[in-house]
């Protein structure tokens, strides 16, 4: 019965400091900022090095459609 208790006391250690840091990763926002501080640059520089079209180089036509009535 005591070695039961003794894992069961065990058991709620764990869990609780689990349940502890999980809510510090919460409150503090941690994920968010980690990923404001790790994720994000790598990916800020992988698409700013990326080619892109330039928009004002593209010509500026209207192409209206053409609609056939079977007339």
């Amino acid at each position: 019965m005591k070695k039961l208790l003794k894992i069961l006391f065990r058991l709620i250690l764990i869990v609780g400091g689990i349940y502890a840091v999980l809510f510090a990763v919460f409150f503090f926002d941690l994920d968010g900022k980690a990923l404001f501080h790790f994720v994000e640059p790598s990916l800020v520089k992988h698409y700013d090095k990326m080619e892109r079209r330039d928009p004002l180089k593209k010509s500026y036509d209207m192409n209206k459609p053409h609609y056939d009535y079977g007339k």
